[in-house]
């Protein structure tokens, strides 16, 4: 029987506790896990069994959570970890090696785009930063020492909405995976797989949770790529010496990317998901689709009022018909453009700075996805460690807001930005 999306969000990954028939999943509050004998211990720490050694690798409540969230984005398998930074570092960590570069989209999260120029070169790794909407441009920067291409599905946060299948062909005709944060979408608005994405990510802090508790990130595999077909990505196609020459690819097949995320990744990156967190995140995708059809309608009527405002110059939310990626959203997220978007003040830098802090109902944040509606100014917090032109090129400049629009009364929010822009001037 094939299950629909809202049925699998809520069962998938949760079975009855065998041990007490508890019907919600319990917390697994543990540390480690009594083998049966020496022989079961030796068989899982050479992974020709599958079971639970030490919580840094594997916990119950964690893996359920990575089961729903595969199976609600139809992957193989999936890799819980402690952020949505960790989930990035976690999916490039099998791939990339000193000298390897990644191609990256310019319209991404502000610390996304610090982690990739800045940080990731202290493994030796480098980013190219590209306009994801020009495929010539993606196809250039490519190289013989290139491993993958990222980008989000729908940007933070600005709401541009990538071309998922025109970007999957280029990484095809080269060999490469696309790696596609989900964060904005979600599973249940967009599911990048089908349009040829090779891995998922998300910063399941987000949407997926939905309030606002905890922090966790996911890797998500498709499980349809031949690491094997070139000399490439070796961690997964070559012998292991930790594991006696091991061939990962050869060995777990489609689960190859997860298994070795978990049995290396994990083992020596320690970005552990808790299993309270775990369980937050569990509860959280239970609505999951409730609340991402409230946030897209609430986000649709919030930003065509935004649009007829005299003091805003510009609203980038996709799901407006000036959005230049209108036609996207059909294609690439039917169910809705998510509630995540910005709008520009004709009196720029000193009416954002006024105007959020004339904010009743809003949450002066530096999340989103959150049930509750949230407002930051991206310039001067999550985008200020960037270059003006960066700044401009992520939709963040200094006269732009970031709005997440929640799942309250819609008149109450937009109540309150009305009072707010008027307090702003």
């Amino acid at each position: 029987m094939t299950l629909g999306f809202e049925t699998q969000q809520i069962h998938a990954g949760a079975n009855p506790d065998p041990a007490t028939g508890a019907r919600q999943i319990p917390i697994y509050q543990t540390t480690a896990y009594c083998f049966r004998d020496a022989e079961h211990a030796a068989k899982l720490f050479n992974l020709q069994e599958v079971g639970y050694i030490y919580s840094r690798l594997t916990n119950p409540t964690v893996a359920a959570l990575q089961e729903r969230v595969a199976t609600l984005e139809g992957g193989a398998g999936a890799v819980c970890c402690s952020s949505g930074h960790a989930a990035q570092i976690m999916a490039l960590f099998p791939l990339m090696g000193p000298g390897k570069n990644v191609v990256v989209s310019t319209r991404l999260y502000g610390g996304s785009i610090t982690q990739f120029s800045q940080t990731i070169k202290r493994f030796g790794w480098t980013a190219k930063f590209v306009d994801i909407d020009d495929m010539d441009a993606i196809q250039n920067a490519i190289d013989d020492d290139t491993r993958a291409i990222f980008c989000e599905s729908i940007a933070n946060p600005g709401g541009h909405i990538a071309d998922l299948r025109a970007i999957a062909d280029v990484a095809d005709k080269a060999g490469l995976p696309l790696i596609v944060d989900n964060t904005t979408a979600t599973p249940y608005l967009c599911r990048p797989f089908e349009h040829g994405a090779t891995l998922v990510v998300h910063s399941m802090t987000k949407y997926l949770t939905g309030n606002g508790t905890v922090t966790g990130g996911v890797v998500v595999d498709s499980g349809t790529f031949d690491w094997s077909a070139s000399d490439k990505f070796p961690s997964l196609s070559a012998p292991e010496p930790a594991y006696h020459g091991m061939k990962f690819h050869e060995t777990f097949g489609a689960l190859a990317f997860t298994f070795h995320s978990i049995a290396i990744g994990l083992r020596d990156l320690g970005m552990t998901l808790n299993p309270q967190a775990a369980h937050y995140t569990l509860m959280g995708i239970e609505t999951l689709s409730l609340r991402m059809e409230r946030h897209c309608a609430n986000a649709q009527k919030v930003a065509e009022w935004l649009e007829g405002h005299d003091a805003v110059t510009g609203v980038t939310y996709a799901g407006l018909k000036s959005s230049p990626y209108y036609d996207r959203v059909a294609k690439v997220c039917p169910k809705g453009a998510s509630g995540l978007f910005t709008f520009s003040l004709k009196g720029g830098y000193e009416s954002c700075v006024k105007f959020v802090d004339a904010l009743e109902l809003f949450s002066h944040v530096a999340n989103l996805g959150d049930t509750r509606s949230l407002v930051i100014h991206p310039a001067s917090t999550t985008h200020r460690q960037l270059s003006p032109e960066q700044q401009r090129a992520a939709d963040s400049g200094p006269e732009v807001v970031r709005v997440s629009i929640g799942i309250e009364t819609v008149d109450d929010i937009i109540a309150d930005l009305d009072q707010a822009l008027t307090k702003a001037g």
